[in-house]
């Protein structure tokens, strides 16, 4: 086995980690796309993941052997013994590394010219001796545009990682620290894609409001547009924050189970890894593939469904006669409402579903969707709308709302308050605080008001239920299926929770009306000059004369 030590600008700390790891995708960014660089970084950081997780087993059956009095060359044999079986290190819930895809051996080669063709055959050889991880790497290593010599100086700098010295300052696992960068490196990556960077990856505020409201401690969780797996990943963190088990290879059964289904390939690949450094086992579905032409979890019911569906999607597979449509059928060019059926459809007797969708989902007519949206509301498919601020989601500013989607609202396992024939309607637009001018984020404070509110009005079993729901005004209130026929089925919880009281400021009305008129009278000036500055720019122009006809039209209009 061979151990490369640390240089002395190793990284020791899970911020150095991340910036170490960052600067060296700066390395690759000028020599491929920016999806390709993802996909080289990420899986370097599964194989020095797998690699260490590898060593630090092996070091604990070093001192094992030691302890049952081997020693000297004999100890090696032992060792060396132990190192080739594959079970040794799956009881103990970790992956097995083939000697020649140890990180160790291919740093020592990394100079030979040929690094990337060894990393390809050892992406092969990891994914022969562990089945769950089978079609999860990918071998792009070896390609014709790849620079081997920055791809040698990544492997170096890589190296510098120092996992044990981590573990040791910070009491946390390599699992706990690599997933950590995991998760920011999915983050960065979708910013620096822009708005398509939200295909694969959902912002933090969003998943941690979904996870509170759903409360998905035990039973199925189901995503049928998955992304990189980040619904899953916050839904672990809740179960063992409650004391539960989750990850599954530990030998005992998880109270809360996985499935997923994501339609492009590189990132159900995505949503494999992340899962892996997790140390989680997801049915993910044996490929990729489309949720409306091939259901990969047919025939399932779930306990709890998160989803953020790809935003007024046009081009679908569309069948009129689908079963999934119970409130009618879809229009042709819009799949906002097919993903709301096929989630309902998907869920459990005492089931339910949080779904992200863009604000018109809340008062379309287009297409039918006010038929579909009023069968739900009467079906009483619908338990609570939530609108939320702009700026929540990577490279884009688009506000959204959620989707509360329950099979059953009467007092049961899911919550003691009757709630047959009712709705919350949560108004969360003026939560969260801007981090930069084009990014917000929610706090803690901010998720426990939205959840609390949802979990007091359900009176579920969570420490956010702190007493009897109340409306609050400009935030919340519960409303009937009849307030809601009175705003003709418009489901935008402004229409219902009424304005925010203002604070009083101690201004007199007369003083804060003058000084309104100011305001006003310089807005005023201030539009004017510069709708002057645009007609002397629009009169420098060399532009042709107006017809006669258009300038009377433009006339009468005004």
């Amino acid at each position: 086995m061979v151990t490369r030590k640390a240089t002395k600008s190793a990284a020791t700390t899970p911020a150095e980690l991340r910036d170490l790891m960052w600067k060296a995708a700066d390395k690759l960014r000028g020599s491929m796309n920016s999806s390709d660089y993802m996909n080289f970084v990420l899986g370097l950081i599964f194989l020095k993941y797998l690699s260490d997780s590898f060593d630090e087993r092996a070091e604990a059956i070093r001192a094992e052997i030691a302890e049952d009095g081997f020693e000297g060359q004999e100890l090696e044999e032992e060792l060396e013994a132990y190192l080739s079986d594959p079970d040794e290190f799956y009881s103990a819930s970790v992956y097995f590394v083939p000697e020649k895809a140890r990180w160790g051996f291919i740093a020592q080669q990394a100079k030979s010219g040929s690094v990337g063709e060894l990393l390809d055959a050892a992406m092969r050889e990891i994914m022969d001796a562990n089945p769950r991880l089978n079609g999860a790497l990918s071998e792009i290593y070896n390609r014709e545009n790849v620079d081997q010599t920055r791809l040698a100086g990544l492997i170096d700098l890589f190296s510098n990682a120092d996992f044990k010295a981590m573990r040791e300052d910070t009491g946390r696992s390599s699992l706990d620290i690599l997933g950590e960068v995991y998760e920011y490196f999915l983050g960065q990556f979708a910013a620096k894609q822009g708005q398509r960077g939200g295909e694969f990856y959902t912002s933090r505020s969003v998943v941690r409001t979904l996870v509170e409201i759903l409360n998905p401690v035990d039973g199925k969780l189901y995503d049928p547009c998955c992304g990189s797996g980040g619904m899953f990943v916050q839904s672990e963190k809740f179960v063992e924050a409650h004391g539960k088990q989750f990850q599954q290879e530990k030998g005992y059964e998880p109270s809360l189970t996985v499935y997923g289904q994501e339609y492009n390939d590189q990132t159900w690949k995505l949503a494999r890894l992340n899962l892996a450094i997790h140390g989680i086992f997801g049915h993910l579905g044996d490929r990729w593939g489309d949720t409306f032409a091939e259901d990969r979890h047919a025939g399932e019911n779930f306990d709890f469904v998160m989803a953020n569906p790809p935003f007024n999607l046009k081009e679908w597979s569309r069948r009129t006669d689908d079963p999934r449509w119970n409130f009618g059928v879809p229009p042709e060019r819009n799949a906002n409402y097919a993903w709301l059926q096929h989630i309902w459809s998907k869920l459990n007797a005492g089931g339910s579903a949080a779904v992200v969708l863009a604000n018109g989902s809340m008062t379309s007519n287009a297409g039918g969707e006010d038929e579909i949206r009023r069968a739900m509301v009467q079906g009483d498919a619908v338990a609570a709308m939530l609108v939320l601020p702009a700026n929540l989601f990577t490279g884009t500013a688009i506000p959204v709302c959620v989707w509360v989607l329950a099979k059953d609202k009467s007092a049961g396992k899911r919550g003691t308050s009757e709630r047959k024939g009712e709705m919350l309607m949560i108004d969360a637009r003026s939560l969260g605080r801007m981090i930069d001018r084009k990014t917000r984020v929610f706090d803690d404070e901010d998720i426990q008001k939205i959840a609390g509110a949802w979990q007091r009005w359900r009176g579920t079993d969570s420490e956010l239920n702190t007493g009897v729901y109340e409306d609050e005004l400009g935030f919340c209130k519960s409303v009937t299926v009849e307030d809601i026929e009175k705003q003709e089925w418009a489901l935008a919880p402004g229409r219902y929770v009424g304005s925010a009281a203002v604070e009083e400021t101690g201004e007199p009305v007369d003083v804060r009306i003058a000084r309104l008129r100011v305001t006003l009278a310089e807005q005023f000036a201030e539009s004017a000059r510069l709708a002057d500055v645009v007609q002397k720019h629009l009169a420098s122009l060399d532009l042709p004369d107006v017809p006669a006809e258009v300038a009377a039209t433009e006339s009468e209009g005004a």
